[in-house]
């Protein structure tokens, strides 16, 4: 890298090396104006255990960013391997809002009312405690007020390398 890289060169150099750091798979969800919203995401991670937190970092531009911050309140379902195409669907960008989980088998969660997917190797709601502008993101910090594991968890899907893959 040269010592004084273009904007667009460092931004590309810094997607590169983002991308040899493998996360988890997660769809996040919140429910406002009527309408559910979802979307895949990566940028989660725990921050507290008492009282218990975790974070996600959603782009301001993203319809699910006003979704979140009307709402108050949001799911985090973390995604089995097979689950893969329904990790796809909900990263596209422009699909319609209206029925986007029409075709993912899902369920109501008890404390929020969010949608949580079925099988997904954990689910957590969450309420908001507190947003953090941070450059074109936004960061959710949210209590978790309910929370569920699989009994028999599966294979992991991971994002690595700017493609989909598998953990045992």
């Amino acid at each position: 890298m040269s010592s004084s890289p273009s904007d667009d060169a460092l931004a590309d150099e810094f997607r590169l090396a983002m991308g040899r750091f493998a996360t988890g798979v997660t769809v996040l969800t919140t429910f406002a104006g009527g309408h559910d919203h979802a979307m895949t995401a990566n940028a989660i991670t725990s921050v507290s255990m008492d009282p218990l937190l975790v974070l996600v970092c959603v782009e301001v531009e993203a319809r699910f960013h006003d979704a979140v911050t009307e709402a108050g309140v949001w799911g985090v379902s973390v995604l089995s391997a097979r689950q893969r195409p329904v990790a796809e669907w909900l990263a596209t960008r422009g699909r319609p809002l209206h029925g986007q989980l029409d075709r993912v088998a899902h369920r109501r969660g008890a404390a929020t009312g969010v949608a949580l997917l079925d099988g997904a190797l954990a689910s957590i709601e969450c309420r908001t405690t507190d947003l953090h502008p941070a450059g074109d993101h936004s960061i959710v910090v949210g209590e978790v007020v309910s929370l569920s594991t699989t009994d028999h968890p599966g294979d992991a899907l991971v994002y690595y390398r700017s493609r989909y893959t598998t953990l045992p």
